[in-house]
C-alpha cells in the first residue's frame, strides 16, 4: 500500500457520501411539502455537493482525477459512499431522519478532523464545520417538531427511523486502512466516531418521543447496512449515478 493510499481512501469515502446525498436531497427541489423546506433542502443539497468538491480537490493531486472526473466519470463500483446516502429519498419523514443522522455524523467526523495531524484535513474541517452546524440546527429542529407533533407525524418519523437507523450504521463501516489512519493521527477511526454519534443522537431522539434499538450499554442493535466502503452497492446507487452523470456524459470532453 502506498503512503498516500489511506488518505485517498478516507477522502473518497467522505467526498462520495456528500455528493450522493446532495443529489438525493436535490430531488426534493420543487417537490417538498412546503415552500420553506423546498428552499431549505435545495440549499442543503447545494452545500453537500459543494463540500464534496472540497474533498475531491484534495484528492486530485493524489489520484490525477479532476473533481469532475471523480464525480461524473467513475463507475458505481469505484464509489466508496456508504449505502445509506444512496437510497431513494422516500417520503419526507425519511429524508428528514436521514439528513439529521448524517448531520450528527458530520459533526463528530469534522470535529475529529479539525484535530488531525494532516494540515489540509484540519483546514477543510474548519471551513466545513460552520455550514454543517447550520444543517444540523435545521434538521434537529425538524426532528423535534415532527416527533412531538401529531400522532401521524410521530408515527411517520418513527417508521422512518426504524428503516434509517440500521442503514445509518453503515456510515461507520471501517476502512481497509483504518488502523494506519489511526496510528498516524489522521483520523480517530469509525468505531470511536460511532460511539460519539450514538451519545449525541439518543437524547435528541428521546426528547422527540422517538426511539432506536440499543442494548443496556448503549450499543446499537440490528444489522448494520455495510458494503458501500468496499464498493458493494445496491442498485439504488446505479440509479442515482445514472441521473447524476447523464448531462456530463451526454457531451464527453465538453467544457461546461
Amino acid at each position: 500500500m502506498s503512503s498516500s493510499a489511506p488518505l485517498i481512501e478516507l477522502l473518497i469515502a467522505m467526498a462520495d457520501d456528500e455528493l450522493v446525498l446532495g443529489h438525493r436531497d436535490a430531488e426534493w427541489t420543487g417537490h417538498a411539502p412546503i415552500l420553506e423546506e423546498d428552499i431549505a433542502f435545495s440549499n442543503i443539497a447545494q452545500d453537500e455537493i459543494g463540500h464534496s468538491l472540497i474533498w475531491y480537490h484534495l484528492l486530485e493531486p493524489l489520484t490525477g482525477l479532476t473533481p469532475d472526473q471523480a464525480a461524473f466519470v467513475r463507475p458505481a463500483k469505484d464509489f466508496r459512499c456508504c449505502r445509506f446516502v444512496a437510497y431513494p429519498k422516500g417520503d419526507f419523514a425519511y429524508t428528514v431522519v436521514r439528513q439529521y443522522l448524517f448531520d450528527e455524523a458530520e459533526q463528530v467526523r469534522l470535529t475529529a478532523l479539525a484535530e488531525s495531524t494532516n494540515e489540509q484535513l484540519r483546514q477543510a474541517a474548519a471551513k466545513l464545520l460552520p455550514e454543517e452546524t447550520y444543517h444540523l440546527l435545521h434538521t434537529k429542529g425538524l426532528v423535534e417538531r415532527l416527533g412531538r407533533g401529531t400522532d401521524e407525524s410521530r408515527g411517520r418519523m418513527q417508521a422512518a427511523l426504524d428503516i434509517a437507523f440500521p442503514q445509518a450504521l453503515g456510515m461507520f463501516e471501517s476502512l481497509s486502512s483504518e488502523d494506519q489512519l489511526i496510528r498516524l493521527g489522521i483520523f480517530p477511526g469509525h468505531r470511536a466516531l460511532q460511539r460519539q454519534w450514538i451519545e449525541r443522537i439518543l437524547p435528541v431522539l428521546s426528547g422527540a418521543s422517538l426511539s432506536v434499538g440499543v442494548d443496556g450499554s448503549g450499543r446499537p442493535l440490528g444489522q448494520p447496512d455495510l458494503g458501500g466502503r468496499i464498493g458493494a452497492h445496491t442498485p439504488y446507487l446505479l440509479e442515482a449515478l445514472s441521473d447524476l452523470q447523464r448531462v456530463y456524459n451526454s457531451e464527453p470532453g465538453a467544457i461546461w
